[in-house]
């Protein structure tokens, strides 16, 4: 077999491209999408529990309750909150606003700062109340 050089453009390596905030957005989006999917199953699971009676509630409550469950939900409300906040700034590029490469990196640092932000406010509520 020949070794001809191919008349096809190669794709874009990653080496070419720079890292911006709206891809680590979209990367983290992503990632937040599927954490969503599972920490609904646990949603699902506390209201299975609450529904088949005290003892199986008791049990979802004291998983929610412990350390690690508590940061499961610190970690799913970031998720959720963030998710939210990814899905507006896809909102205002579909109404066809903050395209340009200076608002989109606007967008993406705010969805992360939002989050964080809404997440933190959430948080101190809940412990408060």
């Amino acid at each position: 077999m020949s070794e001809l050089k191919s008349a096809r453009p190669l794709s874009p390596h990653l080496s070419i491209y720079r890292f911006r905030p709206t891809m680590a957005m979209s990367i983290l989006h992503r990632i937040t999408g599927s954490a969503l999917y599972v920490g609904t199953l646990l949603v699902v699971w506390w209201l299975v529990a609450a529904a088949s009676g005290p003892e199986a509630f008791a049990t979802a409550s004291w998983f929610f309750g412990s350390i690690l469950g508590r940061f499961i939900l610190f970690g799913y409300s970031w998720a959720l909150l963030h998710h939210m906040c990814g899905g507006i700034r896809h909102f205002i590029w579909d109404t066809g606003h903050g395209l340009d490469k200076e608002t989109s990196t606007r967008l993406a640092l705010a969805t992360l700062a939002g989050s964080l932000i809404l997440t933190t406010i959430l948080w101190i509520v809940v412990v408060i109340v």
